[in-house]
């Protein structure tokens, strides 16, 4: 039932998608169509959902939102050295009201997440961020969001949501899931100093684009501690989408938004991705760029190594570093060579999680404390924790 709001794909699209060559991504994809339905989903890893839904853009224009460019290219392209179960079920069509578009994005993520079926959203506003959270409402477990964008998009709670103002909602709306919001790539000039520190009493991470473009290795432990990661098409530059609808000529150029991607696919908690604000206006190249996002996407997850399990976590090797009055407790993968750090829990507070908690960091977290540098990630964590 939760999988009955999505529209099928073309009979075109599937027939385009059956012409191209036997090798390419294309000839292997399950369909949601008109005749078969739903396809079965057993083994599918990624699902690529289109969202027609925009009406709460700040610049709102009435476009249609076509995602087949996209899909075409997409289903163009070839496999690396990689299988991937890949199905398109087609679209979300805008309801009656946002609030019925919301519904149904809420509910057809929380089916796929489920499902261990990771969904791949294409959208227009990014204020449908906001039913991608709302998703794991069941699924009893703090949510780490992260969020690849020019702007932090706190917005103002009391006023209605918006594309610029859906944190905020996010943020105050029971149920209170999130537990951390992190943001790549935010450009200073498009955010205010208010918003820059309530950032940073909310213990929330940010990064600027600089900081990221300098070395996009950060990316990495940042990712690995998401579970629903989202693009906005604004944070990558007007020159790497070939468009001139985005106005900035300063975001990400389209080797470090792949990279990110990939990033993200390769995180063992990450299960949901999205890419909002596209626009009708973007052309071929703007859905060579995407197709080519949602590629190393789908080569993050095939090389993901499953260490986000309990067998896996007791063959980690363990460290202790006294600082102060704490010990800090890190943990290094023998598998690959990443590195986590323990978040502890604190009996008798309000805290935020149920018990003790592996964050992923950096090697370089642990060389610091071992120079007596508490890690910075460390201690956001548990302050939100104790808050």
């Amino acid at each position: 039932m939760e999988l009955d709001f999505l529209s099928p794909v073309s009979e075109e699209l599937i027939a385009y998608a059956e012409a191209l060559s036997q090798h390419s991504i294309g000839s292997k994809v399950k369909f949601n169509s008109v005749l078969e339905g739903i396809p079965d989903l057993g083994d599918v890893q990624i699902a690529i959902i289109g969202i027609r839904e925009n009406r709460l853009s700040e610049t709102y224009e009435d476009d249609l939102l076509n995602f087949d460019g996209i899909r075409k290219t997409f289903y163009s392209l070839f496999p690396g050295n990689w299988c991937m179960n890949i199905a398109d079920l087609g679209d979300i069509q805008k309801g009656d009201t946002v609030k019925d578009t919301y519904f149904a994005v809420e509910k057809t993520v929380a089916a796929l997440v489920k499902m261990d079926v990771i969904p791949v959203l294409l959208g227009g506003s990014q204020d449908l961020i906001y039913a991608q959270y709302r998703a794991y409402d069941t699924l009893d477990e703090m949510v780490n969001l992260v969020n690849v964008d020019a702007r932090f998009d706190l917005g103002d709670a009391e006023q209605v949501i918006s594309n610029k103002s859906y944190v905020s909602k996010i943020i105050v709306n029971e149920p209170y899931n999130l537990f951390n919001y992190s943001n790549i790539g935010y450009q200073t000039y498009f955010n205010s100093q208010e918003e820059i520190e309530l950032m940073d009493r909310l213990f929330f991470d940010a990064y600027r684009l600089g900081e990221i473009s300098n070395d996009i290795s950060l990316i990495e432990p940042i990712m690995r501690a998401a579970n629903l990661v989202s693009v906005d098409l604004n944070s990558i530059d007007s020159g790497a989408l070939g468009s001139s609808f985005f106005k900035s000529p300063n975001g990400f150029n389209g080797k470090e938004i792949c990279a990110i991607s990939r990033y993200a696919g390769l995180s063992d908690k990450v299960s949901s991705f999205g890419i909002f604000e596209y626009h009708s206006a973007l052309g071929e190249l703007s859905n060579m760029l995407l197709a080519q996002m949602i590629w190393y996407f789908a080569e993050g997850v095939n090389y993901r190594n499953n260490e986000n399990t309990v067998a896996a976590k007791q063959e980690f090797i363990k460290y202790q570093v006294p600082i102060d009055d704490d010990v800090l407790v890190f943990f290094k993968s023998p598998l690959s060579g990443r590195w986590w750090i323990e978040i502890p829990y604190v009996a008798n507070s309000n805290t935020k999680l149920k018990r003790s908690t592996l964050l992923p960091c950096s090697e370089e977290d642990y060389l610091e404390a071992c120079n007596q540098v508490i890690p910075e990630r460390w201690y956001k964590a548990k302050r939100k924790n104790e808050v």
